[in-house]
């Protein structure tokens, strides 16, 4: 099978959108840009279909990323923005540990899926309620504490933000969700591993796991080898284990290193861990000058 292992044929195609939190859901974007590897291709630019937009639009995204997990084979998708926000999010607005819940809250007071609504819009209170669901920008999700140098998902108006692309961006986790049901895995809300046959879908980035090594350069599609593809795989190198860059005490970092293929569940103590059905964020990020995907809690 041409030296591809089981463990990565469960997984056909890599999909990675280098997201973007400007103007509206419909506005033609230059910054919203996806990537596509099927087989053992390298990873090629996905052009919007043929329409007055010149680029994609998050509605667009949304709709050609639901048709493909429910009509094709199962993908791994990676998207750079936050899915979840830190856990004083959670503790202030008093809300339970579940994903859903967090993502139907967030709609309501956030609804910025709906046609010609800005983020700003939110912000400024022109409509829906943002105000009743704000954050501190000193509030950072375990996953950017470790990668150091990250910004809060509550960091806006600065340059590296991932606020706007990520409060533009969780109610289409929403959409999706309700398009697709079983049919996508949102790792790891819906548990450590995906099941055999279905699509994984989970927060990525292309770099912030390094903390102070130099970011990739801004013209390869970054946000591809996330989930093990982008310039490794272009490179020709095969995406290796989700495992932790933070190992914790007593945990052998030469054992994990050793894990299985696209492994999503971490290494031994953090597997006896609580779930995180919405708590807080986990970011799944390699880089190719690593030799291991990460696993970042």
């Amino acid at each position: 099978m041409n030296g591809i292992t089981q463990h990565e044929v469960r997984f056909p195609r890599f999909i990675g959108i280098d997201y973007s939190g400007a103007q509206t859901p419909t506005s033609s974007l230059p910054g919203l840009r996806v990537y596509l590897a099927e087989g053992d291709a390298a990873p090629a630019e996905v052009r919007p279909p043929p329409s007055p937009r010149k680029y994609w639009t998050r509605r667009g995204v949304a709709e050609w990323l639901a048709e493909q997990l429910r009509d094709g084979p199962p993908a791994l998708v990676g998207i750079d923005h936050g899915f979840s926000f830190p856990l004083e999010y959670f503790q202030k607005y008093k809300l339970p540990p579940d994903w859903p819940t967090f993502l139907d809250d967030f709609q309501q007071h956030w609804p910025t899926d709906q046609d010609n609504i800005y983020i700003d819009f939110v912000r400024d209170g022109i409509c829906g309620n943002g105000a009743a669901r704000t954050g501190n920008r000193r509030w950072r999700r375990l996953c950017e504490i470790r990668a150091g140098a990250a910004k809060s998902v509550f960091f806006f108006d600065v340059q590296g933000s991932v606020a706007k692309s990520t409060h533009a961006g969780l109610p289409w986790l929403r959409y999706l969700r309700r398009q697709l049901g079983e049919r996508v895995h949102f790792w790891p809300f819906d548990g450590w591993d995906a099941p055999a046959g279905s699509s994984a879908n989970a927060s990525t980035s292309g770099h912030s796991m390094a903390g102070t090594r130099r970011p990739a350069a801004r013209s390869s599609p970054r946000c591809i080898p996330a989930c093990g593809v982008r310039r490794g795989r272009v490179r020709g190198v095969r995406p290796t284990s989700m495992m932790p860059t933070s190992l914790p005490p007593g945990c052998n970092r030469r054992r994990a290193a050793g894990r299985s293929p696209l492994t999503f569940a971490p290494p031994s103590p953090i597997e006896s861990a609580p779930l995180p059905r919405s708590k807080d964020g986990y970011l799944a990020c390699c880089d190719e000058r690593c030799s291991r995907a990460s696993f970042l809690v």
